[in-house]
Formats: C-alpha cells, structure tokens, sequence
C-alpha cells in the first residue's frame, strides 16, 4: 500500500476514526476529574466556613442531664496488709425531665456562604428520687452526703449567654464551670448539695445559648419530655429518636418527643463509668437546603455519558452528511462539555443550582450547536443535534432530582440511547469508507 492509499484509508476507515475518538473520549475524562477535584475542594472550604462560624458563635450544642453525683469511699486491703480508702461515685438520673424550648435562628455570611447559627432559650424541669444506695449494699457511713452534686451538660460553654440559676427544692443556686459526673458529662456546670437537708427533689433551671448547625438532648430521666418551637422552615430530625409530633410550614417548626427509660440502654442509677449515654441522643439540625455540591458532584460523575454520547452524534452526522470532522474540533466540542461543569459550580454557589444549569446548559447548547452548524452547514442536521442537547441535559436535570429513582432512569435512558444509535447505524458499512 502506497503513501497516498494509505492516507486516503486514514481520513476513510470510520473504523480508525471510531478508535480516535474513543481516545479523545478518554482523555476528556482527565479534565473531569480535575472538575470533580474542584467540587470537593469548595465543598471543603463551605465546611471550613461552617466551623470558623461555629467556633466563633457557638458549635453544635447538646444538653444532658441533670445527674446527681454521690460519692462515696470503700476500703480494700493492700499487698502491704494496709487499708486502702478508694473514693467512688454514684450517679443518679431524674425520675421525669421536661424541656422547653424556643430556638431564633438567623443566618451568618461569610463571603459567598451562607451560615445558619441559633439562639436558644430552654427551660427545664423536672425531679429525682431519693438517691438510695443500699442496692449496691454500701454502708451509710460511707456516704458523702454533704459532697454530692448536681451537673448538666453543655457541649460548647462559650455558647452560654447568660448565668444559670438551679431551683432545687425550693432553693436557688448558681452553677459553677466544670461537671462533677465526668463519667457521664465531659464538658458542663455543676454545683455542690447537701442531700440530707432535702426532702423534695424538684428542679428547674434556663439556659440563654447560642449554637450553629444542630441542637440535641439526651434522655436522662425516666421519661423525657421535648418541646421544641423555631421560625425555621427547613428543619432536619436526627438522632435515636424522631418526633412523636411535629408542625413544619413556612413560618418554621413545631416538634415534640416523648421518650421512656425503656427506649434506651443504660439505667436510673449506676456506678462509675459503666454506660455511654451519647448515643441516645436525638434532636434537629438546623442546616440550609443547600445540596448543590451534592448534585454537581452527581453530576460530574455523568460526564463521559455526555462526552460520548455528544461524539457519538457527531460521528453519526459525519456519516449521514458525507462532511469530515477533524479531531481536533472533537476535541473542542469535549472541551465545551467539560466547561459546562465549571459554569454549573461557579453559577449555583451565587444563584442556586436550578438557575446554573439552567443557564449552563442554554450557553454550552448553544454553543455546541452554533460550532456545529459552521462544520456541517445544514440547519436541519444543527436542529436534530440541537434537540438531542437538550433532551440529554433535560435527562441529567431529571436523573439530579430522583435519588431514589436514578439508577433505574439512568438505565433506562441509557438503553434507550444505544438503541436510537443502532438502529440510525444500522445500515452503516464499517469497513467501507463509503455510505
């Protein structure tokens, strides 16, 4: 074979053209991984935001207890023969705790984003039991009656607005920093009490904090109440527990729990640090629907579909219309494509991802179509590829918005496409170089 024969099988096989854009296809997809690259380094800078916001403001709070501590001492004898005093605690969980709550969210900026923090008040009440120790057949004069403690837990004292006064049987007392039950409660306020000098265990307390994100509890008592009220409209339940009740509408959320001792895995009363009460806890989050880093990185993830599919038709059109296509003006349509996502990122953090696209896909549509009609020359061939763009983005947009339904549109979108491709192809003759 020749050099003119072989050239003019280079510029006809439709077999080696096929090949060469697969490659070009393939190297499109190192661009599109350094798009995906680019997503998660702004989601990672929105996140960097929500915890300078947090640290500054206040951070995800979580409430627990009341919890009475009592102390106690036992003895053991050493290897030495001597006696050893060992001190231990007793923690006692309310028999009822209510709270009350009215959270004011506002919203923070920093720059392009957008920060949720809260205000919140809680009132809280409720009651123990006479601590009793005799299970655990501890002498009374072992006890430390004038030595136990009351504690409540506050995940994030800088958020604490305001001085929290306890009411406790009638008297009033102000919590002090730093929680007693340290088995139970790592950061919080407690205060000292004399048990033999109450009768009447009832309590109630305010707390004025801030916090940003979400707000929880743990249920203590041996039945937890939770009212909670907010003028924030996008409210997201998480934790052990969801609402028995709950109002959301535009005007925000209203939302009740109710849970009993018997919904959880820990006790009224124990000994030491022989249960871990966190993973009982439940509450809302309060965060912004913003999920359009979630659905630009979904969306990414389509983009060889649309690299291949594009060509695809391109190569079809080159056939129907007997009218070459260079490489390199696939490789500028794949180039187009791959512009269509940094355009979608950059315009749904300021307008919203619905608005991006929206104007992503009309600018990356019409200029694909507006390129093509100046290869091509046909204005019927630029509308039916016109059509094709759009039915391909308008099939993304519907894919984005079905979670649960997307692998199964994806599938079947997909078998729709191969079959249009091969019954258009059909009559193709793949190893002529002519129709």
């Amino acid at each position: 074979m020749g050099i003119d024969e072989t050239k003019s099988w280079v510029r006809n096989s439709k077999t080696l053209k096929v090949i060469g854009i697969g490659v070009l296809a393939l190297l499109l997809l190192i661009p599109a991984s350094m798009i995906q690259s680019l997503i998660r380094e702004r989601e990672f800078a929105f996140n960097e935001v929500y915890s300078e916001v947090g640290q500054k403001w206040g951070y995800p709070q979580t409430i627990t207890g009341p919890v009475i501590t009592v102390p106690y001492i036992t003895h053991s004898v050493g290897t030495d023969g001597k006696v050893i005093s060992i001190r231990k605690n007793a923690y006692f969980l309310p028999d009822s705790l209510v709270y009350n709550g009215e959270i004011t969210p506002e919203t923070r900026y920093r720059g392009i984003y957008k920060v949720p923090v809260y205000s919140g008040n809680l009132n809280v009440k409720g009651s123990f039991k006479q601590p009793d120790l005799s299970q655990w057949k501890i002498k009374t004069e072992n006890i430390l009656w004038d030595e136990a403690s009351i504690s409540i837990g506050i995940s994030d004292m800088r958020g604490i607005r305001s001085a929290i006064v306890l009411s406790l049987g009638g008297d009033r007392m102000e919590m002090n920093p730093g929680a007693d039950a340290r088995d139970i409660i790592s950061s919080g306020i407690s205060s000292i009490i004399d048990l033999k000098k109450y009768t009447d265990l009832s309590f109630s307390f305010s707390v004025e904090l801030n916090g940003s994100q979400s707000l929880s509890f743990i249920p203590l008592g041996k039945q937890t109440d939770v009212q909670l009220t907010s003028t924030w409209s996008n409210p997201s339940f998480s934790g052990a527990f969801l609402p028995a009740s709950r109002d959301i509408n535009e005007k925000g959320f209203n939302a009740s729990w109710k849970v009993l001792n018997l919904n959880r895995n820990f006790p009224q009363q124990w000994i030491g640090n022989e249960y871990i009460v966190s993973e009982s806890s439940f509450g809302v989050d309060f965060l912004l629907p913003v999920d359009h880093y979630q659905k630009n990185t979904r969306s990414a993830k389509y983009a060889i579909m649309f690299i291949g599919l594009t060509f695809v038709a391109f190569l079809l059109f080159e056939l129907i219309s007997k009218r070459k296509i260079h490489p390199v003006q696939y490789l500028l349509v794949g180039g187009a494509l791959c512009v269509f996502y940094t355009l979608l990122v950059s315009f749904s953090e300021h307008i919203g991802f619905f608005w991006a696209y929206t104007i992503s896909s009309v600018a990356t549509i019409a200029l694909i179509s507006l390129y093509f009609n100046s290869i091509i020359g046909s204005a019927r061939s630029t509308s039916l590829l016109s059509l094709m763009l759009v039915g391909l983005y308008l099939f993304l947009f519907t894919i984005l918005q079905l979670q649960d339904y997307a692998l199964l549109m994806g599938s079947i979108g997909l078998f729709a496409v191969i079959s249009v491709v091969m019954y258009v192809s059909r009559r193709v003759d793949w190893y002529a170089g002519g129709e």
